[in-house]
């Protein structure tokens, strides 16, 4: 039995609209995160940093700009990719798109590619700004650009799940502002866990965002609390995490269907 063509028209449709979605409302979309962090860089890095020691070599204002792009890679990764599948469930189009010749591979890729390439844009906006306010070199760009793409993605995937595992709009701001976000400024944004006591460093080692901010922090300066490699399998086990959960969700018809 021959495997089905892939539909990369289908793909194409859902990316181009998901992308005409992001551009519809740029100023909004790119505006509010660039000004917080802007916000961030010239309260912690100017205010606060001038009064820090540099942290492994590194000027504070410039270590905690890793930190800070992996921050809102992580809030717009989930918060496009959950908004673009939860609004066809919220207006139920989305019967329309399960009926359709895509298949559930397609669907994702369309969805999750949109919502990763606008993270993606959005980081490099930030990176961006904030060199405008503190001076720092990258050391590895390409594995910089990789880990962003990665952190998207997977990211992505994740709030792919939550759009469909939302049954309303609030829902869907609970894992974000109340997980996410709070997981980000425990996992080493602003400081590096070797800073803390050896037990609570141990205890830090157990969230997943810890090994995502020390792997790209790692392509800035060269240095990491954890190891590139470790890192890396961190990242590639949550989203392997997040493809078998979709996948899971596509065959058992998990509230798409109901």
């Amino acid at each position: 039995m021959s495997l089905p063509a892939f539909n990369r028209h289908g793909v194409w449709a859902i990316y181009r609209f998901e992308m005409a979605r992001f551009l519809r409302t740029l100023l909004q979309s790119v505006l509010t995160p660039v000004i917080t962090t802007s916000l961030f860089v010239i309260v912690f890095g100017a205010a606060i940093g001038s009064r820090m020691a540099e942290v492994d070599g590194v000027s504070y204002g410039a270590f905690i700009v890793p930190g800070l792009i992996m921050l809102s890679l992580f809030t717009e990764s989930i918060a496009n990719a959950s908004f673009g599948i939860h609004f066809p469930k919220f207006t139920g189009t989305i019967f329309e798109i399960l009926a359709a010749p895509v298949a559930a591979l397609e669907i994702v890729l369309g969805y999750v590619g949109a919502a990763a390439t606008k993270s993606v844009l959005l980081g490099l906006i930030i990176l961006a700004t904030a060199s405008f306010f503190v001076s720092f070199t990258i050391l590895h760009p390409l594995w910089m650009l990789a880990f962003m793409a990665l952190t998207a993605v997977t990211f992505s995937l994740f709030g792919f799940i939550v759009g469909i595992w939302a049954k309303n709009w609030e829902q869907m701001q609970f894992v974000p502002m109340l997980i996410v976000t709070p997981l980000t400024f425990l996992g080493g944004a602003f400081y590096s866990i070797d800073m803390l006591p050896p037990g609570w460093r141990t205890v830090a080692l157990f969230n997943p965002v810890v090994y995502l901010i020390s792997g790209f922090r790692w392509s800035f300066f060269g240095t990491s609390d954890v190891s590139v490699q470790v890192s890396l399998a961190m990242t590639a086990v949550f989203m392997l995490a997040c493809i078998g959960v979709i996948a899971w969700i596509f065959r058992t018809g998990y509230r798409l269907k109901t």
